[in-house]
């Protein structure tokens, strides 16, 4: 059997094209959904993917497209991520920078509005890192990757915590 190159070449660049989309796409819509997936973003997720499948491999669906598709993803995720480790310019242009949600006990406001996180969210990781009040909470920033750093205590007995939001999913055998 004939490997039809025209066709392979069209997944290529048709996957390149998606996966471009999906990088601009995740950086418009902020770091927020990158770390604190909530139901609505995780059917986005599975939509998402869904629907762009087609869009990279077309028409071809064999194995050997599948494959195409999938190390061409493979090969610009390790580009992209040489050129961001290479490039601060670069990076600056993917990744967003750090924000400072808390600083010396007073929320910033305009801070929570930029990433789109409600003051019961943020009482809730304050709370993650076993803090009680915000007052206690030396420095709260939103790492680039979406989750919360939180630094609390005195100037003598400073505590540093990252805390990974974990979610509980129920199984079959939960029910």
């Amino acid at each position: 059997m004939p490997i039809d190159y025209h066709s392979l070449l069209d997944i290529a660049i048709r996957s390149s094209c998606v996966y471009i989309f999906m990088i601009v796409s995740f950086r418009i819509f902020g770091k927020r959904e990158l770390s604190q997936l909530s139901i609505a973003d995780l059917a986005l997720v599975v939509l998402i993917s869904n629907a762009v499948q087609n869009a990279m491999v077309g028409e071809n669906t064999t194995l050997l497209g599948g494959l195409t598709a999938g190390t061409v993803l493979f090969a610009l995720n390790m580009l992209l991520g040489f050129l961001m480790f290479r490039f601060k310019g670069f990076r600056s242009l993917v990744q967003s920078e750090p924000v400072t949600l808390i600083y010396e006990g007073k929320i910033i406001q305009k801070n929570m509005k930029e990433v789109l996180l409600s003051n019961e969210e943020l009482m809730a990781a304050v709370r993650e890192h076993g803090v009680e009040k915000i007052s206690d909470v030396s420095l709260a920033i939103m790492e680039v990757d979406g989750n919360i750093s939180i630094i609390s205590g005195n100037d003598k007995h400073l505590v540093r915590t990252q805390y990974r939001r974990k979610r509980r999913h129920k199984t079959m055998q939960d029910m």
